[in-house]
């Protein structure tokens, strides 16, 4: 259920009325369905500050703001569990690298995060324009054989190749502008 807006004179009253009805609710049931305390307050505390980054100075009417609560929590927590995927992967292949070649704490800080970006983006991809970039970037397929292995025509895989490229061109230079 999508909010809708309108303007307010007090924008974060029905934000601090969400919080502190379903608040508790919220970190409950993030708890029972993660088996984790910690990480459930972290994720219910990161739930309202991304209405809150969302919508800012406009009022949220919610028709069930439990489903809509749950439903942002559950898209965090995918993430969540994305991202510690990706580090025990880089962890793992970090440990096989002998130890006077292995990178700084802070390199490997540096990796971890591009490495969350980078999943970030390839996450928003349809399914077969990520399956065609990766094919070709990390296993090196060329167009024809991506073409082949995807069941899709060359110009296809060229479409889906440009798009992710475009993808990630857009992300790189909206991450560079927020650095600035």
């Amino acid at each position: 259920m999508q909010p809708t807006s309108s303007v307010n004179p007090h924008p974060h009253h029905a934000l601090d009325q969400l919080y502190s009805h379903h608040h508790g609710w919220l970190q409950g049931w993030l708890r029972k369905r993660l088996g984790n305390a910690a990480d459930a307050a972290d994720l219910a505390q990161d739930t309202f500050l991304r209405l809150l980054s969302n919508a800012p100075g406009e009022r949220l009417d919610l028709k069930a703001p439990r489903a809509y609560l749950a439903t942002i929590a559950n898209r965090l927590s995918i993430n969540l569990y994305r991202r510690r995927s990706l580090e025990q992967a880089y962890l793992a292949a970090l440990a096989q690298t002998p130890e006077g070649l292995a990178p700084s704490l802070e390199y490997q800080a540096l990796v971890l995060e591009a490495l969350d970006e980078i999943d970030q983006v390839l996450a928003l991809l349809p399914t077969k324009t990520r399956q065609a970039f990766l094919m070709a970037q990390l296993e090196g397929y060329t167009q024809e054989e991506i073409a082949s292995r995807l069941n899709l025509s060359v110009r296809s895989v060229q479409r889906y190749l440009a798009l992710a490229f475009e993808e990630c061109i857009v992300f790189a230079s909206q991450s560079a502008q927020q650095n600035e």
